[in-house]
Order: structure tokens, then C-alpha cells, then sequence
């Protein structure tokens, strides 16, 4: 812990953790403290957050709100979709790819305002402490960080409160006692986990979701939708052209209303543990489909199956918090230049917790009917020539078989 700490920027929401962490580094390092609240589409009303700051002793210069809506679809989530990234086969990376916007933020502001130090309120056994703190070294390496939970001695919820209380700061009724489960939510994905959905054995109760209603809810009768790509990016829904955060909210909306994006997952963390968490991805689950079924047409299999199997590195880097580092870099490179001919239009039918893909097309499709149709077509293809094709790839198979046929085997 270093004392000469002068002034810190500190990753703020206005709930009770980092209202405590605000007074903590005030009455522990007496510095300033400056405020960062990202408004990331979480959905909720960020003013409170200004005004429990200024409640706190931060004055109004020293309070930062931004809407990163549109920043964060842009040039987070959509690169990332480019690359179908998905973390150990199921999980879409929601809380994962917020985290560097929020550290690059952080900095940016730090050297705005001339502090020292930079803070956050992950816990010591969390992924976000990793990907915080691995956004803010890359960016300014010679960044102070200050880490409040593997510092202090609050260790229950208890002590929280009572620390709350005595230095007055206010405490939301339903925040005494424990909460029965923590949430962390932006416009790609709310994720929920801790207390009630602690075992893995207990299935998820109803009242933990908040963005998606459940299958059984959704309506009898199917949504089917449009959406259009250019160069891999989703660019408008049955015609109409949207940003991308405006895209990704009509996609969520149109998820939620079918029961779409719902995932109960025990996942590794890379802090060493396992982990259960409840996920809703509405409208990222739709557009994973969708920009999968454009890339059916329009990558050859060769870029196809190379982005497979690079695609669970990519993931990897993104959910360990290297979204910074020259090897995601790299890969990123590799995959734009893969999306060059990813245009056209999707078509999904949404169904009852489905996201079915009913057809697609592009001008800069790859697909042949005539090559592909059982008649015969326009295009020459002599059927004999596969009998050479595959006695060629058969020799090393019938090289073995003569050995084990010539030792008995």
C-alpha cells in the first residue's frame, strides 16, 4: 500500500461497495478522489450516481458520467462478434468485453485531471480485478493502483454496512443484510451470480432474471426478422438502417420477447476457480446466429475453419482481460481482413427461446446451385474426377491397412 497517493480515479456506480471504497480511499490515503461512472447501457438511471458523489465530498469538476453506448458496441462488442468469440462453448463474453473501455476511460481521465492512482471495486477472487488491472498497465504502465478489497479488512456484509453507517453514508433498504445475488449489466448482457446461485445443483429461480422472459412466457406464434451485415457488422433490422448500440437494444428487445439468450453456466475462471453464473445475452445470442449464417455463403472454408479454431484463443484473451495485448492485436487483424466479403442479409425466425436461421443471402455469395443441385447443371463438373480425388487421399489409410494385414495385426 503506498501512502503518496495524491489523487485517484475510481470506477464509480454510486451502489454501496464503491460508495464505501470512495469514503475508504478519502479517510485511508486522504486524496482526492475523482468519480468515473460509464453509462454502458446498463439500464439504469446514472444521475443518482452524481448526486451520492457530491453527497460523499466530490466536487462537481471531479465527477465523470459518459455515455459509451455507442463506443462500446462499436469498437468492443462488434470486433468481437467478427470473430463469433465464444468462451469455453457457450459463454458470449458480456462482462468480459466492458472491462477495457472502462480501464481506457479511467486512464484517459487520470491524465486529464493530473491523478496518480487509479481504482476499482473488483473483489480478490474475481476475473475483473485481472482485466481491469491488465487495461490500465497497458495503457500507462506506470499507473498506481489501489485494489480496496485486497487492501482493507471488511470482509462481510456487515462490515460494510456498519463502515456505511458510521461514516454516513446512505444505505438502500433492500442493500441491509445479504443481497441474494450480485448483477452486472451493460447493453450486451446482464450476468448474475453469488448467494442463491451459489450451487450449481439448484436451478436458477425465476425472479434472477431481469432481461429475458422465459420460454415457456414467450409468445405461441414465431417473430421472423431481417437483419443485414456489411463487412461483418450488423447495420440494419428488416431493412432499416441503426447504429450499432441502437441495433443491439431492438436485438435485446426482440430477444427478450421470446424467451431468447438465457445460459446457466459453471465456468473456469482465470483466477484458478469454478464458477456459476446465470447469463442473458438476448440480443447477442441472435446476432452470433445471424452472423454465423452470413458466413456460411460468403467465407470459403478455408478462412471459415481457420477462424474456428483460432476463435477459442480469441475468446480466451478477451475473458483473461488481454484485450490490449499485441496477440489479440494480431488475431483481430486477421479477422477483419476475414470480413471483407461478409455482406448481405439474414433471416431468423424467433421462436420460444430459439434464434432459427431460415436463409441468407449476398451478392458476394460463394454458393453454386448449379454445382450443388443433384440435376445436372450448367456448370462442368465430371463425377469421375472424384475417384481420383479420393484414392489419393486414401493412400496413407490403405498404407496402414497393408501393415496390419501383413503383420497379422
Amino acid at each position: 500500500m503506498s501512502k503518496d497517493v495524491k489523487k485517484v480515479v475510481l470506477a464509480y456506480s454510486g451502489g454501496l461497495d464503491t460508495s464505501i471504497i470512495l469514503k475508504w480511499l478519502q479517510t485511508t490515503y486522504g486524496c482526492e478522489v475523482v468519480t468515473f461512472t460509464a453509462d454502458l447501457g446498463q439500464g439504469e438511471e446514472l444521475e443518482p450516481a452524481r448526486k451520492k458523489a457530491q453527497l460523499l465530498g466530490i466536487k462537481d469538476e471531479n465527477i465523470f458520467i459518459e455515455d459509451l453506448r455507442e463506443e462500446f458496441v462499436r469498437d468492443y462488442v462488434f470486433p468481437m462478434f467478427r470473430a463469433n468469440a465464444v468462451y469455453e462453448g457457450q459463454y458470449l463474453l458480456g462482462t468480459s468485453i466492458a472491462r477495457p473501455l472502462i480501464a481506457k476511460k479511467q486512464i484517459e481521465i487520470a491524465e486529464k485531471v493530473g491523478a496518480d492512482a487509479v481504482s476499482h471495486g473488483a473483489t480478490g477472487k474475481g476475473n475483473d480485478q485481472v482485466r481491469f488491472e491488465l487495461g490500465y498497465y497497458a495503457l500507462k504502465p506506470d499507473i498506481t493502483i489501489i485494489a480496496p478489497w485486497r487492501e482493507w479488512d471488511l470482509r462481510s456484509r456487515e462490515q460494510l454496512i456498519a463502515f456505511a453507517e458510521k461514516n454516513q453514508i446512505p444505505i438502500a433498504k433492500d442493500k441491509r443484510g445479504e443481497a441474494p445475488f450480485s448483477v452486472d449489466a451493460n447493453l450486451l448482457h446482464a450476468s448474475s451470480e453469488g448467494k442463491v446461485l451459489e450451487d450449481p445443483a439448484n436451478e436458477v429461480p425465476d425472479y434472477v432474471y431481469s432481461r429475458t422472459l422465459s420460454p415457456e412466457q414467450a409468445p405461441d406464434t414465431p417473430t421472423v426478422i431481417t437483419i443485414d451485415f456489411e463487412k461483418g457488422d450488423a447495420v440494419a433490422i428488416d431493412g432499416k438502417k441503426m447504429s450499432p448500440a441502437t441495433l443491439l437494444a431492438n436485438l435485446n428487445e426482440l430477444g427478450k420477447a421470446n424467451g431468447i439468450g438465457r445460459l446457466d453456466l459453471v465456468e473456469n475462471r482465470f483466477v484458478g476457480m469454478k464458477s456459476r453464473g446465470m447469463y442473458e445475452t438476448p440480443g447477442g445470442t441472435i446476432l452470433l446466429q445471424a452472423h454465423r449464417g452470413i458466413e456460411q455463403i460468403t467465407l470459403d472454408r478455408g478462412a471459415a475453419h481457420l477462424k474456428d479454431e483460432l476463435m477459442p484463443k480469441y475468446a480466451e484473451l478477451v475473458y483473461n482481460g488481454f484485450w490490449f495485448s499485441p496477440e489479440r492485436e494480431m488475431l483481430q487483424a486477421a479477422i477483419d481482413l476475414s470480413q471483407q466479403y461478409v455482406t448481405g442479409s439474414v433471416r431468423l425466425k424467433l421462436y420460444k427461446g430459439n434464434a432459427i436461421l431460415i436463409g441468407r443471402e449476398s451478392k458476394y455469395s460463394l454458393y453454386d446451385q448449379d454445382l450443388v443441385t443433384f440435376e445436372e447443371g450448367a456448370v462442368a463438373y465430371d463425377h469421375r474426377d472424384a475417384a481420383g480425388f479420393i484414392k489419393l487421399n486414401a493412400l496413407r489409410l490403405r498404407t496402414l491397412g497393408q501393415r496390419k494385414k501383413k503383420l497379422g495385426l
